[in-house]
């Protein structure tokens, strides 16, 4: 069926206004061009679009693979691929990366992309602390071009190198490019920016000039509706052809007419219950961990409808990854007694957590701590000021947050970072790890860190979260797996 919908008819009206013609050949837009238009439901929108500086998954889910790209990309399962390199090499030694760039790759804007650009961005990503995941690139020592070879050396091995350039440290910009960052794009991906309607959506464009294959849809159109009631009640009413981080306790309703369908994938989301060990009661490992042993993390699967237990900071998915269930398994007779001799028996905390999250989680957290004699009171914030509070300036007891980002172990190797956690022999490991010269030896030394993590009760991880998407009849190409963390939509059209 078509799904002309109010929303993305609206959408259609504002972008011809403005003249924005990229949808359909010779600036036309004819009707052929609005039928490949997809509307798609997302949760968080961004604060601003500044790929280079400014944190969270909401940029790199959909601003990356679709509007931006780098020498090589990742698939959902996690396999690193070419994107703008076509191929590359690594000496024995595993100190040269050699990238043979494509040619005849342009900018939305028309520029070519040259060798010239990709040295630069590299390099500037590099020496630019301000930039998100700078330090990543820090042991490049080299970034030079010999013709369309782009070429990067290393002081020592770097195992997760390749990886780093499939995030936003292997961006690829035009340099001496004038784009506002904040509210504009200028990537060599399948689409355009096209629009930011702040508040409501981003739409995206696909990009007549694009290098690869070209995108099965004309029109994206990125609706942000945080609440999961009137994501629903969209995608009843035909406003929305797919809808991300749908609740799966919704399936029969969305599914019951026979015009969406709930489709499940794995993922890296990570349920994080951090804990500021800085001061008070959870600086003592004791008190962490009988929270740990508080919550019955299958109930809270169950509640939740979709995703696995997970019992250390490594997914499934990732690298490292290993069952530790024995470390902090259910027993709240246990978690009293942990209580009683760290001398914190009623003792009284706040959990910080964005207002977009469903009200499942924090019940079950304050009923569970409850049975062991903890209060605990919940303080829901929007985005942004869980961003001042807690993340950057680190003012918070417990603090919920779904860490979407595969393999980003490096943040419990990292004193500075919010959950404020410092183990030395972590740390070490995690340097080991990085200048492994196998995956497998990386991934040995990461399941020993991750093991470390866990026995410190340095947070809590509630569940390995499920992609839940509710899919259109009429769509295809919809992705499944890791979805919160990109969202490519290459691929995504109609019948």
């Amino acid at each position: 069926m078509s799904r002309r919908t109010p929303l993305v008819a609206a959408a259609l009206v504002a972008v011809a206004a403005l003249g924005l013609t990229a949808c359909a050949p010779n600036g036309s837009t004819d009707d052929a061009a609005a039928d490949t238009s997809v509307a798609v439901r997302l949760v968080l929108e961004p604060s601003n679009l500044d790929i280079r500086q400014t944190s969270g998954a909401a940029l790199d889910q959909i601003l990356i693979d679709n509007v931006y790209q780098g020498l090589v990309a990742r698939t959902p399962e996690q396999e690193i691929v070419p994107a703008l390199a076509s191929e590359w090499s690594v000496s024995e030694d595993g100190l040269t990366y050699t990238f043979a760039l494509r040619e005849g790759v342009t900018f939305h804007d028309g520029q070519e992309l040259t060798p010239e650009d990709v040295v630069w961005s590299l390099t500037e990503h590099r020496d630019t602390a301000e930039w998100v995941d700078a330090d990543t690139l820090a042991g490049v020592t080299s970034i030079t071009a010999d013709g369309q070879d782009i070429v990067l050396t290393l002081a020592e091995p770097d195992s997760q190198l390749l990886w780093n350039l499939t995030g936003r440290a292997g961006i690829v910009l035009k340099e001496g490019d004038t784009v506002d960052y904040q509210t504009a794009a200028n990537g060599t991906g399948p689409f355009v920016l096209e629009d930011w309607s702040q508040g409501d959506s981003i739409t995206f464009a696909s990009y007549d000039g694009y290098w690869g294959d070209p995108a099965a849809a004309d029109e994206v159109v990125f609706s942000y509706i945080p609440d999961t009631q009137s994501a629903l009640n969209a995608a009843l009413a035909g406003e929305v052809d797919v809808v991300t981080g749908f609740d799966p306790n919704f399936t029969d309703q969305i599914e019951a007419n026979g015009d969406f369908a709930v489709v499940l994938g794995e993922s890296t989301d990570k349920g994080t219950l951090a804990f500021n060990q800085t001061e008070g009661p959870l600086a003592d490992q004791r008190v962490r961990q009988a929270i740990r042993q508080a919550i019955d993390h299958d109930a809270l699967v169950e509640a939740i409808g979709a995703g696995q237990t997970q019992y250390g900071p490594i997914p499934s998915l990732d690298p490292g990854y290993e069952d530790l269930s024995d470390v902090a398994p259910y027993d709240p007779e246990a978690a009293r007694a942990l209580l009683t001799a760290a001398g914190a028996e009623g003792i009284s905390l706040t959990l910080t957590i964005p207002s977009f999250y469903t009200e499942t989680i924090p019940q079950l957290l304050v009923s569970d701590l409850a049975e062991v004699g903890i209060t605990l009171e919940v303080e829901s914030v929007d985005f942004p000021t869980w961003l001042q509070d807690v993340y950057t300036n680190k003012d918070y007891d417990l603090s919920f947050v779904l860490h979407t980002e595969a393999r980003d172990f490096e943040n419990w190797a990292d004193p500075s970072y919010y959950f404020t956690y410092d183990n030395p022999e972590v740390t070490a490991l995690y340097a080991q790890a990085r200048a492994a010269t196998s995956d497998e030896e990386a991934a040995d030394l990461l399941a020993q860190a991750a093991r470390i993590v866990s026995e410190d009760a340095a947070a809590d991880w509630l569940y390995n979260g499920a992609s839940v998407v509710a899919v259109a009849s009429d769509i295809t190409g919809a992705p499944s797996v890791n979805v919160n963390e990109r969202f490519n939509v290459t691929e995504l059209g109609t019948r």
